[in-house]
């Protein structure tokens, strides 16, 4: 029941990331202009961007509470595993921040740097559970030969930590509205390399040339680990990651020809935070030990 549980709660966390977005996306970002309440009430009229951004903070006020179940079913489950239940704790504590984070959001009226803070310690919660999910699973195939399982792990290491930095960045594009600061693709205000002196466009290309950097880099280690590994749940993550990444490419297109509506920014979101689960799922299933 614990594992089953710990992925719903993924699932939970990707969803409520995609909301996220779509709060954003929409503009609905102030629709409830105090907190915790919505308009002094926790059930406002759920109507227009109101709809939206009280919808993710019902989402997000019950993934504290299914969180907080899945902490004490794994410690049930796993009384020795002193390791598990810190991580819960951890994960429970990242939460509480997230909430005051979400809050002053709101009370000091959309700030960069807080914005960006909340998205990056939800990118963070989500790499934390995907870890409990794995590390409450079977153990890998002990057959495996260890080249293969130190190359699956790098890889899983080093994607993890890209896409994170990618989301980091796509964060900022996003909160400091410079998601348009360059309106054609491929290329940017008709050249190559823009204009970098205007700092909305350097930081919109530094995602642009980042997210092919990261591209490059997800597709070639995949095939190094499709290759090199035996252990066919860590040759699916491989697989995964290379088509996700290069969906992830052409939403990354989409969003800017689509003029940033929502089914396209949201769904990149969506899809990066899917690139770092698997990163993060593929590194800690290759440093687990066999099983004895």
């Amino acid at each position: 029941m614990v594992r089953p549980f710990l992925f719903f709660v993924l699932l939970w966390t990707l969803a409520l990331l995609f909301l996220g977005s779509v709060v954003h996306a929409t503009g609905s970002s102030l629709a409830c202009p105090d907190w915790p309440t919505c308009f002094g009430t926790m059930m406002p009229e759920m109507t227009g961007g109101v709809f939206w951004e009280h919808l993710h903070r019902l989402w997000a006020g019950a993934l504290v509470v299914l969180f907080l179940v899945a902490v004490i079913l794994v410690r049930r489950a796993y009384p020795d595993r002193t390791d598990l239940f810190r991580m819960g704790l951890a994960g429970l504590g990242l939460l509480i921040v997230q909430s005051v984070l979400g809050g002053l959001t709101v009370i000091f009226l959309l700030p960069d740097a807080i914005s960006t803070s909340h998205l990056a310690l939800a990118f963070a919660f989500l790499a934390l559970v995907t870890v409990m999910l794995v590390q409450t699973g079977p153990g890998h195939d002990h057959h495996e030969h260890r080249p293969g399982r130190q190359v699956a792990r790098r890889a899983g290491l080093w994607v993890a930590a890209l896409v994170f930095a990618q989301s980091v960045v796509g964060a900022l594009v996003r909160h400091t509205d410079a998601g348009m600061a360059c309106p054609d693709v491929p290329l940017c205000l008709g050249r190559v390399i823009p204009p970098l002196q205007y700092p909305l466009v350097g930081l919109h290309f530094l995602h642009r040339v980042l997210g092919l950097v990261v591209a490059v880099f997800v597709l070639h280690h995949s095939r190094l680990v499709w290759v090199r590994a035996r252990d066919p749940f860590r040759r699916r993550l491989a697989a995964a990651l290379a088509v996700g990444v290069v969906a992830q490419v052409l939403l990354g297109f989409a969003s800017v020809f689509f003029r940033l509506e929502a089914p396209y920014v949201s769904t990149h979101t969506l899809l990066a935070a899917t690139l770092l689960a698997l990163g993060v799922a593929m590194a800690a299933h290759s440093r687990q030990p066999a099983p004895s």
